[in-house]
């Protein structure tokens, strides 16, 4: 009798790939707004107040709850984070679609906030349970670039969507992205990966924050992470308003600042690498804020308003694209540093979670400071003295960061001297 044939088999999607197109998928979310300002204005008749509010909510969510939704999903468990996260996003977006009025919409804002937190703040600890250790690192880069990814993809695809099918078509195709990335992560990454989930997902959470409350490494991560978001979104944020004021037209100013936030990719991919060749993490932390300082400086130098008016507007472009690129060193190796300074595994979110509140909040402090500087020197060519201070203190933090990192590396290994 015949044997019977085998199940044909079944190719399953990278388990990591997907936890990282999930990091993506939640960051279009942030990033899918500043394209359509104009339109919600048209159609809602939003003033600019509730249009900067729009802006700045679904940031608030981190910088007021950010370790204590890291510290949630610790105990909910990354992979159940993660999805609940994501369906929260395709709910509040579809729902945003329809929305008819500005304050439903920045209800809805706010809740899309949240779901973006329980989506990315486990992301860390999931991939390291994912990947051998020997990837660890090149991964951990290539998570680093989630951001500036979905925002680039978001200031390319948003533009085009909106004036093709309307504001409530884009919030209704990225709930879409979210859901359909929620049903591969359910078949992709088994239940049993990443840290266990406590049975009681709130019973310990008191506990997880005083540890991470009560440890450095946390409080240096999250410095850290707020110095380089204050800078990246002063100069990223403001790109089109400088270009705008050069007289560059429009569609090439959306074009120039998808590309600058799109060669943030390239230096988190390279930090991954390096790391995994066991450089320190001194060396692309330190490379990364000495580049942001002195770029900062060229792509300032000449904006409008300066008497000397001393570089060309194509020379300046290069000081951003460098900034840009070179900052990318900074997240990844962040991120690679999060799972070797948390108290522990079980409370790597809580510790991701902290430095997404430093980095909302260096987001929420950084642009208006810029413009107040700008607004104070009557033009854009004072800024880096914003960013130039922010870029001092990333190194000072670059290595008292690496000084904890080899006092934990040697703490996890006592035999080695």
């Amino acid at each position: 009798m015949a044997e019977a044939a085998p199940p044909p088999h079944r190719a399953r999607a990278d388990p990591a790939l997907v936890v990282l197109l999930a990091g993506v998928a939640a960051a279009l979310h942030v990033g899918k707004l500043p394209p359509a300002v104009t339109a919600l204005q048209d159609a809602l008749g939003l003033t600019l107040v509730q249009a900067g509010f729009l802006l700045s909510l679904v940031q608030a969510a981190g910088m007021a709850f950010g370790i204590a939704f890291g510290a949630l999903a610790d105990g909910l468990g990354a992979r159940r984070s993660m999805l609940g996260g994501l369906a929260l996003l395709a709910l509040a977006s579809a729902l945003g679609g329809a929305a008819t009025g500005a304050g439903a919409l920045m209800l809805l804002r706010a809740v899309e906030g949240f779901g973006f937190l329980l989506v990315v703040l486990p992301g860390p600890a999931l991939l390291r349970e994912l990947v051998p250790p020997e990837r660890s690192a090149r991964v951990m880069g290539l998570w680093g670039a989630y951001m500036p990814l979905a925002t680039a993809l978001a200031l390319l695809l948003g533009p085009a969507v909106i004036a093709l099918a309307g504001w409530r078509t884009w919030w209704a195709l990225l709930a879409l992205v979210s859901a359909a990335v929620a049903g591969v992560l359910a078949r992709a990454v088994p239940a049993a990966a990443g840290p266990a989930a406590a049975p009681r997902p709130l019973r310990g959470l008191a506990a997880r924050l005083a540890r991470t409350l009560s440890a450095s490494g946390p409080w240096l991560l999250c410095t850290a992470f707020a110095v380089y978001a204050a800078q990246w979104l002063a100069v990223i944020g403001f790109l089109p308003t400088v270009y705008a004021a050069a007289g560059m037209a429009g569609v090439t100013t959306a074009v120039a600042t998808a590309l600058a936030a799109l060669v943030n990719v390239a230096g988190n991919l390279a930090a991954g690498r390096w790391l995994q060749r066991g450089a320190s993490p001194l060396a692309p932390l330190a490379l990364g804020f000495a580049v942001m300082g002195l770029a900062s400086i060229g792509a300032f130098h000449g904006a409008a308003g300066d008497p000397d008016a001393g570089l060309p507007l194509a020379l300046r472009y290069a000081c951003v694209l460098a900034f840009s690129a070179f900052g990318g060193l900074v997240p990844a190796t962040l991120f690679a540093l999060a799972v070797r300074l948390a108290p522990d595994a079980g409370s790597t979110g809580t510790t991701v979670g902290w430095m997404q509140q430093g980095s909302a909040a260096g987001q929420f402090a950084g642009p208006p400071l810029a413009a107040w500087v700008a607004s104070q020197a009557g033009g854009w060519h004072r800024t880096w003295w914003v960013t130039a201070a922010c870029a001092g203190a990333g190194l000072l933090l670059a290595w008292a960061l690496a000084r904890r990192a080899g006092h934990a590396a040697r703490a996890a290994s006592p035999g080695v001297r």
